[in-house]
């Protein structure tokens, strides 16, 4: 069970999407908004570079309790890349070559490499990234010098689309999964070519439900009203998982911290380990639980009742 939240994390707690601007990090999204909702805490669900602009996600208060889920719902991105140059962050804020002789590609050379990037693949995650090695950043070692190597890990790409062509400029739809990096989507693409690319803007279009269109602009005139009367429920985390919709008995029995009894049908009889959001009869989300498949229950992990009252 959670412990006490304090009286901020009650009056502010929600999600929000914000149309991340250029040139700032992820962080300092989060300690400008950290600073009208103080101590209210808050955390982002899913960095995106400096160059990067787009949906980022914010979890306010309690809802800090659900980042992971948002992480991991899929992400699409617009990324724009150039042919013919390679660089040691994958994209214009490196050091920057030139391939020589470079020869002309063909937008049929291009879409005809595209299905390989497509479905489950290895990616090997950019030199100048958080990815961590022997309990260090990669940014940090690759800052420093220092010589190492990153393993490749498997990443979910579900779609991949020319937008754009017109050599040596491109442009890409990618619809993907969580850890995906999509400079190396595009470094990975001009080495199958034998060119080169390297990233030259990108911009995160969705993450789940939350997309650009609904985003809110960060500025320096953003205030507490703006901040509060944006959030989005709880519930928009869970979006993709399995769902419990209970009664108000069973309501009741989840806020004194009670196991629900739930039919054997509903959840895989076997399968254990299994996270399922428990849903009010208002539609809130109150609840992540395990399912217990021995004892045909739902165990509560994360309770979210009463729900926070952001008005």
């Amino acid at each position: 069970m959670s412990s006490k939240k304090s009286d901020a994390d009650l009056k502010i707690s929600g999600l929000l999407n914000i149309n991340k601007p250029p040139d700032l990090t992820s962080r300092q999204v989060v300690n400008q908004i950290q600073k009208l909702v103080k101590p209210a805490r808050v955390g982002h669900a899913g960095t995106l570079d400096p160059l990067a602009t787009g949906v980022l996600v914010l979890c306010t208060g309690s809802n800090t309790r659900l980042i992971r889920f948002v992480q991991q719902q899929p992400k699409e991105y617009i990324g724009e890349f150039v042919l013919g140059k390679r660089s040691d962050t994958d994209d214009i804020t490196g050091e920057i070559s030139e391939t020589p002789d470079c020869r002309t590609v063909t937008r049929q050379e291009l879409e005809s490499c595209l299905p390989a990037f497509q479905g489950r693949i290895e990616q090997i995650p950019p030199q100048y990234s958080a990815v961590h090695i022997d309990g260090r950043r990669a940014y940090d070692l690759a800052r420093l010098g220092k010589s190492f190597e990153i393993q490749p890990r498997e990443v979910d790409v579900y779609e991949i689309e020319l937008l754009d062509f017109s050599f040596p400029r491109f442009q890409l739809r990618i619809v993907c999964g969580s850890g995906t990096y999509i400079r190396s989507l595009g470094r990975d693409l001009g080495e199958q070519l034998g060119v080169g690319a390297i990233m030259t803007a990108l911009v995160r279009t969705r993450i789940g439900p939350f997309s650009l269109d609904s985003a809110l602009d960060l500025n320096e005139e953003l205030s507490l009203d703006q901040v509060t009367g944006n959030l989005q429920p709880a519930i928009l985390a869970v979006d993709q998982v399995p769902q419990y919709h209970c009664d108000e008995k069973e309501l009741l029995s989840l806020s004194q911290g009670q196991k629900l009894q739930c039919a054997s049908e509903r959840f895989p009889a076997t399968q254990v380990n299994i996270e399922v959001a428990v849903i009010s009869p208002k539609g809130e989300l109150v609840a992540i639980a395990e399912w217990e498949p021995a004892e045909h229950q739902l165990s509560p992990r994360q309770v979210f009742y009463p729900a926070p009252n952001n008005n």
